[in-house]
Order: structure tokens, then C-alpha cells, then sequence
């Protein structure tokens, strides 16, 4: 990334480049762990005091990246009791680590449940004060994560973009739930690159579709990214990705007998 003047003129500069080269639907996101006795943005806003609501992280990401606003999220802002716990905002009870949250729901038994809740990300309570969110083209701050949501074939884009300069493979986890765990707290405590399955929540209160996959990039790791979308678009992996179309067709016999009609066409 080139030098600029300030971080928002770094993020917009590595807005521009994701959008050219992947071309999402939804604003690229950056988001940030807000440290203890840090003033908050000033235009940014909270959901309990500014929209009334209490929200889910997923649905914060959401509203970000499909209405362009700022959101601080404050444990007086969420409604997701998984979040307050991953994001260390409260103390979990034993009735959390023994799986009964996910018993019945996500596994057959608490036992099964409680091995799926040890392995979540997550912060030491009271680590931060706010999850902020903010659309990257318009962010005032420095990103610990971009994320960015796409189709199958934009997230690919940014796989081979982040394999540009080591090769290999990237290596994601899936749980099919608390998909704000693993974008945030999972990509800041790896500083790997992320491919996310938007989970059941995400599908829920977030508005994550169908078609739709997520990628997340430690901002550590930005530089490197954007220059594998450079280097792979020089190399022809591009999106939308280009078919193959010089060839003949084959059309049904009876086109065909139709053909047979027509003089043979000189060149």
C-alpha cells in the first residue's frame, strides 16, 4: 500500500483495490477492538442509545455493511448472550461451559455441546470495551480486520490473492454458528486470513443470503493481500472469472438438418 496522508486515505486506498478486483455487493468492512478508556468515534452510532435496539454482532455487520454506518457496540448494545461471552463482555457460568446451549440445537448432548463451546475464539473478560464497525472506504481508524462478504467465486478471488506470496493452502474452521467469533477474535488471535461460513444466526439477523460467503483479512496482512490481487489479476485470475467461449456449437438434428439446406458458407 502506497504512503498516504492519514488512515482514512490508507483505508479508502484499500477499499478501492477489493472493490476493483472482487467487486462485492455489500461495503467491505473494518472493524476494530476498542481498548478500555478509548473515546469512541463520534459519529458513530449505538444501537441502544441512538436506534433504540440492542442488537446482535451479526446484525451490527449487517446494518454496516449494507446501510454504511458507523456502529460502537458496548455490552449495553448487544442482545446475543454467545457474543457477550466470546467477545468478553460478561463472565460465562458454568450452565455455558457445560453445552447446554447448544444441546438439542446444535448437538445431541450438553457433553457434545460443551467440547464445541471450549473451542470458540474468544476475549478474557473485560479485555475491550466495544466491538466498532465501520464500512473501510469510510473508517477514521486503524482495522484490526477487514471483512468481506461475497459470492463463492469473490471469496476465491481473495484466497488465491492471500496464497500470492507464500503459496500453500489457507486453513478455516466451521462450526455452522458464531460466525462474529471466528471474523473477529479467530482472525486477530491467528493474524491468518479467514474463510467464514455466514452461520445460522448470520442467516437470521444478520440477513446473510444464500449465496453468500465471507472473508476475513488481519489488517497485518492487508498489504499482502492487496498485492496478490495485483499479482493474480496480472497472472488472469479475475472476477466476474472469465468462460470460455470460442468454440462451435453442437446444435439438435433437426437444427442440423435445417443447416443442410443452406449452402456451405466460404470463408
Amino acid at each position: 500500500m502506497p504512503a498516504a496522508e492519514s488512515v482514512l486515505e490508507r483505508n479508502v486506498y484499500a477499499c478501492d483495490r477489493i472493490e476493483f478486483h472482487v467487486r462485492p455487493s455489500t461495503f467491505p468492512l473494518a472493524i476494530r477492538m476498542w481498548p478500555p478508556g478509548e473515546a469512541l468515534p463520534e459519529k458513530a452510532r449505538r444501537p441502544a442509545r441512538d436506534l433504540g435496539i440492542r442488537v446482535a454482532t451479526c446484525q451490527a455487520f449487517g446494518i454496516s455493511r449494507r446501510y454504511g454506518w458507523t456502529l460502537a457496540l458496548t455490552r449495553a448494545d448487544l442482545a446475543c448472550p454467545l457474543t457477550t461471552v466470546a467477545f468478553g463482555f460478561e463472565e460465562a457460568p458454568p450452565y455455558y461451559w457445560q453445552g447446554h446451549c447448544c444441546e438439542g440445537m446444535y448437538t445431541e448432548t450438553a457433553e457434545a455441546g460443551a467440547r464445541t463451546e471450549a473451542m470458540v475464539a474468544r476475549w478474557p473478560t473485560r479485555q475491550y470495551q466495544a466491538i466498532v464497525v465501520a464500512p473501510l472506504r469510510r473508517a477514521e481508524f486503524e482495522p484490526d480486520v477487514i471483512l468481506v462478504f461475497g459470492t463463492p467465486g469473490q471469496v476465491l478471488r481473495l484466497v488465491t490473492a492471500a496464497l500470492w506470496k507464500r503459496g500453500g493452502y489457507l486453513t478455516s474452521r466451521f462450526s455452522g454458528r458464531l460466525d462474529c467469533s471466528d471474523e473477529v477474535v479467530h482472525t486477530i488471535q491467528t493474524q491468518e486470513c479467514q474463510v467464514i461460513l455466514p452461520c445460522y444466526g448470520d442467516r437470521i439477523f444478520g440477513h446473510a443470503e444464500d449465496h453468500e460467503m465471507a472473508f476475513t483479512i488481519p489488517a497485518t496482512r492487508i498489504d499482502e493481500v492487496l498485492e496478490g490481487l495485483e499479482g493474480t489479476y496480472r497472472g488472469g485470475v479475475r472476477y466476474p472469472i472469465p468462460v470460455f467461449l470460442r468454440y462451435t456449437p453442437a446444435f439438435p438434428p433437426a437444427y442440423q438438418k435445417l443447416a443442410e439446406f443452406f449452402p456451405k458458407s466460404e470463408e
